[in-house]
């Protein structure tokens, strides 16, 4: 595989797990009370193909850089675990959100309802996020792989989350901002996540522009 399809194919799993993830997280939003099983099983129908996706990008993402920088390829292999582990923890949240509104013969809402995702989608999601961000810039960093505000981007997301690890200590209220399952700890760091993702992507995939050689035959300068 090239760079150029390296970067190109990178950029748009970022992209179409941003995209999901958008659509995602204002369907938790549209009910008060217990949601019709239609909305949690559509969001989370979303979620899963989100998470798919995030699965090629971090893949991808650790191909690139050791293709670009072979130095800076443990720290890419670090950014590929954590995203790997944040991915199947969260999707086995889904599971279990899933299964619990499938079992029920009336509206549940798994917010609150099922307890074991607390602290997945809480305190756990937020340390393994705060540790794939912080991989990821110091990779985009040491590499020069991306535009500088990539990186420091990814610090200041990772940072936010790790803000949020303690928040299992406060209850589960999700109208309270820092509850394990408050609208903070889970609905605007997963928002974040997402814009994020989607700026990212489209720098990711632009990136590729530069390295195809220009019409006299002369390649781009990388950036």
């Amino acid at each position: 595989m090239s760079e150029v399809i390296a970067r190109r194919l990178t950029g748009l799993a970022a992209l179409v797990a941003a995209v999901a993830l958008i659509v995602q997280v204002p369907l938790y939003f549209l009910y008060d009370g217990p949601p019709p099983d239609a909305n949690v099983l559509s969001r989370l129908l979303v979620g899963i193909v989100a998470l798919a996706a995030l699965v090629v990008f971090v893949t991808a993402f650790r191909e690139l850089v050791g293709r670009v920088d072979p130095d800076s390829g443990w720290v890419g292999s670090i950014a590929f675990a954590t995203g790997l582990v944040y991915a199947t923890v969260t999707l086995v949240s889904m599971g279990l959100e899933a299964g619990a509104v499938i079992a029920v013969d009336h509206p549940i809402d798994p917010t609150i309802d099922v307890s074991g995702t607390y602290i997945l989608y809480g305190s756990i999601s937020r340390l393994l996020l705060a540790l794939f961000l912080t991989a990821l810039g110091h990779a985009v960093t040491r590499s020069r792989l991306l535009p500088r505000w990539t990186g420091r981007s990814a610090y200041v997301l990772a940072g936010l989350n790790l803000a949020f690890v303690p928040s299992l200590f406060f209850g589960n209220d999700p109208a309270f901002f820092y509850a394990a399952n408050g609208w903070g700890t889970t609905a605007l760091m997963g928002a974040l996540l997402s814009y994020w993702l989607l700026a990212l992507g489209v720098s990711t995939y632009r990136s590729a522009a530069r390295l195809v050689p220009a019409a006299g035959g002369t390649p781009a300068v990388r950036h």
